[in-house]
């Protein structure tokens, strides 16, 4: 998940020296989505037989399968789409609109 985030954030930071911020934070992040969801999908399938197993330490192994098949699931969502919104966010060159609605005297 480190190693998906890691080559994402690189890849967008390399498209955003040629494109605006924007638009290569949405080409980077859809360019980035097969190898992300092919690294979560081989990862899960070798985990299967851990899940359906019946056998010696089965009570054991079948918990943390998935265990890790929901930290998989989560982690690919966080790289998909968290990890390219936080980082729009970090590096956009507009400042955010500061509101502040001080009616505490009112």
């Amino acid at each position: 998940a480190v190693q998906d985030g890691v080559m994402m954030l690189s890849h967008i930071t390399e498209l955003s020296k040629e494109k605006p911020l924007e638009e290569a934070v949405l080409q980077g992040a859809v360019e980035r989505f097969r190898p992300v969801i092919m690294t979560c999908a081989v990862a899960g399938i070798g985990l299967l037989p851990l899940i359906f197993s019946s056998g010696a330490g089965a009570e054991i192994q079948r918990p943390m399968a998935i265990v890790l098949v929901g930290g998989l699931v989560s982690s690919t969502y966080l790289t998909l789409i968290l990890l390219p919104c936080i980082f729009y966010a970090w590096h956009s060159k507009t400042p955010a609109v500061a509101t502040s609605s001080n009616t505490a005297g009112e």
